[in-house]
């Protein structure tokens, strides 16, 4: 079987404005010169990349997403997979925001992915690019196709297409067999 590398990524969030009211305390810390955080008081553990309260979306996205991207525009697929409670962080790292105008600084991966995916395909006049893009949100154990305004509450199922191929593209292929 074919080795798929999977790096794995933590942010951790300041403290929201209503947490700070209500006295809550930062549970998760950074190790100092290293790619660890402590849980509690002493539950460590190791990722490939850690970013603290204070980092900004460009480092997140020039250190985790832009490979993904060069490679995208390489014929490689690429997936990131964000994954947390409700209120970590996850919306805001992935889009910036719920608002169009949001401030350049503050853009989430996709908008970021997608106007440099875009771009690349504009100065490369001599190659075809056939672009695919899924944005499911999986959440109380629901698929949501979040692209797809149809399919949005519809039962979405995860499945293996005959030729190992997962996922709701898979699923729409054994719809069409």
């Amino acid at each position: 079987m074919e080795e798929i590398p999977i790096k794995v990524a933590v942010r951790i969030r300041p403290l929201l404005s209503k947490e700070i009211l209500h006295n809550h305390q930062v549970c998760v810390r950074l190790v100092p010169n290293t790619q660890q955080v402590i849980i509690g008081k002493d539950r460590v553990f190791t990722f490939d990349f850690v970013f603290g309260k204070n980092s900004t979306q460009d480092e997140v996205y020039t250190t985790c997403i832009k490979p993904l991207v060069v490679s995208l525009i390489e014929g490689y697929n690429a997936t990131v997979f964000a994954y947390g409670q409700t209120g970590s962080g996850k919306t805001y790292t992935i889009g910036g925001g719920h608002i169009a105008s949001v401030a350049e600084d503050e853009k989430g991966i996709i908008p970021r992915a997608i106007q440099e995916l875009f771009q690349s395909i504009s100065e490369n006049h001599n190659i075809d690019f056939n672009v695919k893009v899924s944005y499911i949100e999986v959440y109380k154990e629901e698929l949501r196709d979040l692209l797809e305004l149809d399919t949005s509450m519809k039962d979405l199922h995860i499945r293996e297409d005959e030729k190992g191929n997962t996922g709701r593209e898979a699923y729409l292929n054994s719809m069409i067999y």
